[in-house]
Formats: structure tokens, C-alpha cells, sequence
């Protein structure tokens, strides 16, 4: 038993490294991130911009850089710890708030904002009616479910319908706008930074890291329900209440992180697996790994996204598009039935 406690207490100091090594690489990321753009300030002036907020400098690095950042860490942070709930609630290693019709729900409330009245009430019209259809499709999602006694391969089922429903709906709509409101919609596809500032921020940040704490504590009866529902039950475990709250909280950090921002596709399912591979299955380790590669992905995507063309840039969206789907083909062909 004493050496079974002292492997424990080895793996979890491992785990405890390379998360801190995650925190300190995305760090560097921020502070490359930070000295890159098409402006030419370099890695020493942007550094001195952050203490001041005076000048030409300053004002690149504080309304055009730095909320571009904060905000890409958050998107990726959101979006993978998200992913990492999906696949440990479903136990499917392809459920991500994109299988499962959340995005594409939150993309079609942009849609119906952007031909009903975005062009008039802004952004935050847009940010809040993608919020609203993505928690409405979650909670399409649990009714149905809870209809049919919660099982992960409903939820999943369901979430495909959802899907494919709000898709055909937001298809239809471009169909109906005219050539400006298909452009604005197209760029929101597209998923870009651009448009946010603090106030964006401020908003995202308080939807988003309100739930982790909640989630982080329930990591525990996440590998409880890995070995099934019904050994997590004779542990003690409430496995309804804990699937229908952790898919709650889920959607609300995946709503919180792409309302603003528009669709960014792959992360929520890439980083969770990138994550898994680094640190193992336990959740407690998985959850904080994931989201902090998720923020490193996002903020790479998004440096060369505005810096490979400078000063065309690439919508996020693409970008992260092109780093996860290659990704997603390797996972496809390359791991065997055991890893899942």
C-alpha cells in the first residue's frame, strides 16, 4: 500500500511539471505574441509599453495587441476545457461543443442577429444571441436526454440533430440576407479577434472562469464515471446530476468563448487529446492541461494568422483549421482501440 502511494505521489509531481512547464510556455507564447504584428515594434519596446500608457507604442500594444492575446487565451482555454468535459461526460473521444451542435446553434443566433437587426444594434447584439441559441441548444440537448434516461449515446445522437438542424436553419437565412449581411456573416464564420476589446473581455472572463473552479472539483468523479455509470454509482458518485450540470457549465464556457469571436473549429477537440497523450487520463491533471494548451494554440494561431500575411490577416478560424485537422486525421489513424 506504501508503495502504491508513493508511485501516486511520483506521477502526480511529474503531472505537477508539466503543467507548471505548460504555464510557463504559454507565457513565452504571450510575450512572442506580444512582439510580433505588422506594426515594427519589437520584443524590448513592447515590453516597456506594458508599464505605460503613453505614445505610439503604447497604444498598439494596449488597444491593439494585448486584448487580441487575452482574448485568444481565454477562446482557447474555454474551448478545450469544454472539450475535455464533453469526452469525459460522454465518453466518446470525438465529442467537442462542434459534434455536438453547440457551435453551430451559437452560429445560427449570429446569423438571425446579423439579417434582423446586427447591422443596427452591433456586436454585442450578436455576442448575445449566439449566447442565447448555444445554452438553447444544451438544453435541447439535456431535455432529450433526460427524456430518455441520460445516456451518453442520446446526448451524442442529439447533439448531431441539433447540429445539422441549426446549420440547414442558418443556411437558409444567408440564403434570405443581402451581400453585405453574407459578408458579415461569412467573417463571423470565419472566427476572428479583431473586433474585441476590454470590455469583450471583461464579459467572456467572468462567463468562463466562474465554472472551472466547479468543474476542477468534480474532476475526481470524472475518473469515477471513466470505469462506467453504474461502478461510479456504487461509489457514490450522482452521475445524472453530474452529467447534467457538468454539460451545463460546458455550454456556458463555450457560449462565453465564441460569442465574440465567431467560430474557431478544432480546439475543442485537438487540445483535450494533446493534453491526454502528455499528462494521462486523470482529470484532475487533464482538465487545467488542457485548457492551458488550448490558450497555446489558439494564441499561436492567432500570431501567424496576423503575421505570416502582415498586414493581410487570416481569420483565426482558418488557422486553427489547418493545425487541427491534420491532427484529427493522425488520432483517426494512428491510435488504436485502447487509447480510447
Amino acid at each position: 500500500m506504501q508503495n502504491i502511494c508513493e508511485q501516486y505521489k511520483g506521477h502526480s509531481t511529474r503531472k505537477f511539471i508539466i503543467i507548471i512547464f505548460l504555464v510557463l510556455v504559454l507565457m513565452g507564447t504571450i510575450l512572442v505574441s506580444l512582439s510580433m504584428g505588422a506594426s515594427s515594434v519589437g520584443f524590448s519596446d513592447s515590453l516597456k509599453a506594458l508599464f505605460t500608457k503613453t505614445g505610439l507604442t503604447s497604444a498598439i500594444v494596449w488597444q491593439l495587441r494585448l486584448p487580441r492575446i487575452v482574448m485568444a487565451v481565454l477562446v482557447g482555454c474555454a474551448l478545450a476545457l469544454a472539450g475535455s468535459v464533453f469526452q469525459a461526460l460522454l465518453k466518446n473521444p470525438l465529442a467537442s461543443p462542434y459534434t455536438l451542435g453547440i457551435a453551430s446553434s451559437a452560429g445560427f443566433g449570429a446569423v438571425a442577429a446579423i439579417i434582423f437587426g446586427g447591422s443596427f444594434y452591433g456586436q454585442y447584439l450578436i455576442a448575445g444571441s449566439a449566447f442565447f441559441f448555444s445554452l438553447l441548444a444544451s438544453c435541447l440537448i439535456l431535455g432529450i436526454a433526460r427524456i430518455k434516461n441520460t445516456t451518453p449515446e442520446v446526448m451524442i445522437l442529439a447533439g448531431i440533430a441539433i447540429m445539422f438542424l441549426f446549420s440547414s436553419l442558418s443556411s437558409f437565412l444567408q440564403y434570405m440576407g443581402t451581400v453585405e449581411q453574407v459578408h458579415e456573416i461569412v467573417f463571423w464564420f470565419f472566427g476572428s479577434l479583431s473586433k474585441v476589446g476590454w470590455q469583450e473581455i471583461s464579459v467572456a472572463a467572468v462567463m468562463i472562469l466562474v465554472p472551472v473552479p466547479i468543474l476542477i472539483k468534480w474532476s475526481w468523479d470524472f475518473n469515477l464515471m471513466a470505469a462506467g455509470d453504474e461502478s461510479a454509482k456504487t461509489l457514490g458518485v450522482n452521475v445524472t446530476g453530474i452529467r447534467m450540470g457538468g454539460i451545463v457549465f460546458a455550454s456556458l464556457i463555450t457560449a462565453a468563448g465564441i460569442c465574440f469571436t465567431g467560430v474557431i473549429g478544432f480546439v475543442g477537440l485537438v487540445a483535450p487529446h494533446i493534453a491526454r497523450m502528455i499528462v494521462g487520463s486523470d482529470h484532475f491533471f487533464l482538465l487545467p492541461s488542457s485548457a492551458l494548451i488550448g490558450g497555446i494554440l489558439v494564441l499561436a494561431a492567432d500570431t501567424l494568422g496576423r503575421t505570416c500575411w502582415a498586414p493581410q490577416v487570416i481569420p483565426l478560424g482558418i488557422v486553427t483549421s489547418f493545425i487541427g485537422v491534420p491532427f484529427y486525421f493522425y488520432l483517426l489513424m494512428k491510435k488504436k482501440k485502447a487509447y480510447w
